[in-house]
């Protein structure tokens, strides 16, 4: 076969081309291959661009509509978004190589940015440069979740309350931290169903209002694992959805435990009186008249204990003289006589003063 016989011609304007390898199997087909350089050129575009593109932003949280959902960018203002929207919009030839683009923003007014794009690019050996002028619009709506947010919806309530008192204003922020932090931190992961609808402050406690009802379980659950005490919940019936199914609300009812961390309380077992250090599964503390460990269920009947004092009706008094190891004299910080009180393991021997408490159940040290 001759030279003349093998070689390929470009079938618009006739001139000869070089011969082509096929592409391999998988590999894109360029169906104008067969065309020269100049005839290739004529009609080809390195770079796909909308004569427009349109972006809904809410306004409450920045999320963008991306088909049928809203998704959270991680922009700084609308122009990080019309960006990130223009290059999710332009399409690149697929038989250009190593391609570079820049892109200049122009704010036209408050609601359109001229994205002004560079693009440079090599196609069959022959590097290109190409310029595309995109404007981008900027609507703003409200998403799913803010609509939700704004209409106050709710699917469960934690109630935090607490038994024979009231929550203290520790318990009662750090409820409601509990909660805020563990909705941020699904909302982190990209939960855009997570949300607090709404924080009500009662005599009785907080009520904390969630999205769905696996918050409200998750939340409640962590209250009480940090806290102390039990949940129980109560469903009530509110509406069917369109598949017939039923939907409830869920009321989680948190009961923190009788007795907090700093309480001194008198056990039913005539052993003294204990200093509560933790009521995070069972209450835990130490013996004030010896310093021993204590530890009781709050399930135990044996726990039919009452409150003496808190940590906070502690004073500090002198030490007069350490008697022996079971006995140490203080001044009382009332009438400020020498008493003799239990020396509990942990006192300081070398101690010029210590903290007591004065109860019922007589004068105590108390731990530093």
């Amino acid at each position: 076969m001759s030279d003349t016989e093998s070689r390929e011609f470009c079938p618009r304007c006739g001139d000869p081309v070089p011969t082509r390898t096929e592409p391999l199997p998988g590999e894109p087909r360029d169906r104008d291959r067969r065309l020269c350089d100049a005839c290739y050129f004529e009609d080809f575009d390195l770079v796909d661009a909308p004569e427009r593109i349109e972006v809904l932003v809410c306004s409450g949280c920045g999320a963008v509509h991306r088909g049928n959902r809203w998704v959270d960018v991680d922009a700084r203002d609308y122009t990080d978004v019309a960006v990130d929207e223009t290059r999710e919009a332009l399409g690149i030839h697929v038989g250009a190589r190593n391609v570079t683009w820049a892109v200049d923003p122009e704010q036209v007014d408050e609601n359109t940015i001229r994205m002004h794009c560079q693009f440079t690019g090599v196609v069959r050996e022959t590097p290109l440069e190409e310029s595309v002028v995109v404007p981008v619009k900027i609507s703003r709506g409200t998403c799913d979740r803010c609509g939700r947010i704004a209409g106050g919806y709710y699917a469960s309530t934690v109630q935090v309350r607490a038994t024979d008192r009231t929550p203290t204003a520790e318990e009662r922020s750090r409820a409601v931290e509990i909660a805020e932090s563990h909705v941020a931190d699904k909302e982190g992961d990209g939960d855009r169903e997570a949300f607090v609808s709404e924080v009500k402050e009662t005599d009785d406690g907080p009520n904390v209002k969630l999205s769905t009802n696996g918050l409200g379980e998750e939340v409640s659950r962590r209250i009480v694992r940090e806290l102390g005490g039990s949940v129980e919940s109560y469903p009530t019936l509110v509406t069917e959805d369109g598949d017939g199914n039923e939907v409830y609300r869920v009321t989680y009812a948190v009961r923190l435990p009788k007795f907090t961390p700093g309480d001194v309380i008198a056990p039913d077992d005539d052993a003294g009186p204990v200093l509560v250090r933790s009521v995070s599964g069972n209450l835990k503390g130490i013996r004030l008249a010896t310093g021993e460990p204590y530890e009781a269920s709050f399930d135990d009947e044996e726990l039919a204990a009452r409150r003496l004092a808190t940590r906070e009706d502690a004073v500090e008094t002198t030490v007069v003289a350490v008697e022996d190891a079971h006995a140490v004299q203080v001044l009382d910080p009332e009438t400020y006589e020498a008493k003799t009180i239990p020396r509990p393991d942990f006192f300081d021997a070398d101690a010029e003063t210590v903290p007591v408490v004065k109860t019922r159940a007589g004068l105590h040290a108390l731990p530093d």
